[in-house]
């Protein structure tokens, strides 16, 4: 199993541990979290608004809006995202971030993303978004071509 770093930060989703969730049947997750439809859910301190679904070997995660957290909600969310499509023999995740023109900015929040090595691209479906792939493994893949978005 891929070690958990977002234990010691204590943060729970939902009320869960990141192993609970790893231990999870996938036939759970299907039904209820991997629709492509938007949910809430709280994740530490925070309120999330965001769309999960797999498409072919990718696990896609598309978060709309993130409402309080500071103590490390995306690390702690990038981390179970990884864990969970290795877990699933998953080959990348991709990130979709609609934190590009947001009414109040998180300077953190843009720091964090272009550390991680995220990019502004213009989704042909909901407008400029912070977009990375990365193989579950940790190697970036290159962005997708223009025109080439799947769902």
């Amino acid at each position: 199993m891929i070690p958990d770093d977002t234990c010691r930060r204590g943060v729970r989703f939902e009320g869960y541990s990141a192993d609970e969730l790893i231990d999870t049947p996938r036939a759970l997750w299907d039904r209820h979290v991997l629709t492509g439809h938007p949910i809430v859910c709280r994740v530490g301190t925070a309120q999330v608004l965001g769309q999960f679904h797999v498409s072919g070997d990718v696990l896609v995660v598309e978060l709309a809006h993130v409402d309080g957290g500071g103590e490390g909600i995306l690390l702690a969310i990038w981390s179970l995202a990884s864990r969970l499509a290795a877990e699933w023999g998953l080959a990348e995740v991709e990130w979709l971030v609609h934190a590009v023109w947001c009414a109040h900015p998180n300077g953190r929040l843009r720091e964090l993303m272009v550390r991680r090595g995220f990019v502004v691209v213009e989704h042909p479906e909901v407008g400029p978004v912070y977009h990375l792939r990365r193989s579950v493994t940790g190697r970036r893949v290159p962005c997708l071509p223009e025109g080439a978005w799947q769902r």
